[in-house]
């Protein structure tokens, strides 16, 4: 059994996708991050970052395995079944690729864009050098994947990967960050592919009643952004 430690975004879609489509056995454990769930020693002892999505492992020889950071879990997850990683070198090369070009590009570019959109005061969100700069480096990224899609259907190989798993959920809610995705059709025809996977359709709606409407409130920005 596999602990997953969770809260409906984007980053933890990455985990409860790859767990859906593994096939692996899992107890979700609820951290919520408007109350400040993350910051208790337990947790990290599991995540010293501070952040969703992490897992523990038991099912394994010996003490039980902690991983936290999404890339690094999918990775995790890809050798211990192994599945959705090819086995060959140059195959693997590809994958990897991809899944560090998510966690040094796509995600950090789009996080920050989510957060000017949704949490920044009204005077700043939709206008200024930082939301400009945010918001044009997503749609770079976007323009990215675009281009590695032509002729191909799958980010790295001729297979649907971990690769795909990693960089797919910040695209999905492209719309909902008012980022149109009409300059993009390839980009747009792999995210409606992956949407309708059940295991995908699965993870994505994991804790779906649980999302975060309450860290618009005072309180959980405080929680949230300030601290040091």
């Amino acid at each position: 059994m596999i602990d997953l430690y969770y809260w409906p975004t984007p980053n933890g879609w990455k985990v409860s996708i790859a767990l859906e489509e593994f096939g692996l056995p899992y107890d979700m454990k609820l951290v919520n991050i408007g109350k400040g769930d993350q910051f208790t020693p337990e947790f990290l002892a599991i995540s010293p970052n501070n952040r969703m999505p992490a897992i523990v492992d038991h099912d394994v020889d010996g003490e039980a395995v902690s991983v936290f950071e999404s890339g690094a879990i999918l990775w995790y997850l890809a050798e211990k079944t192994g599945r959705f990683l090819p086995s060959d070198p140059l195959g693997r090369k590809e994958v990897l690729e991809w899944l560090f070009w998510q966690t040094g590009n796509q995600g950090p570019m789009a996080g920050q864009h989510s957060h000017f959109f949704n949490y920044a005061p009204d005077g700043v969100r939709k206008q200024g050098y930082a939301f400009e700069r945010y918001k044009g480096e997503t749609e770079r990224c976007i323009g990215v994947l675009e281009r590695r899609l032509e002729g191909r259907e799958w980010l790295a190989g001729a297979e649907y990967s971990i690769a795909d798993m990693q960089c797919w959920p910040w695209v999905l809610i492209a719309k909902a960050m008012a980022l149109s995705l009409e300059p993009y059709p390839r980009v747009s025809d792999w995210r409606e592919r992956i949407k309708q996977r059940p295991a995908v359709q699965r993870g994505v709606n994991l804790a779906k009643q649980d999302r975060p409407k309450q860290q618009h409130s005072e309180e959980a920005k405080k929680i949230l952004f300030e601290q040091r």
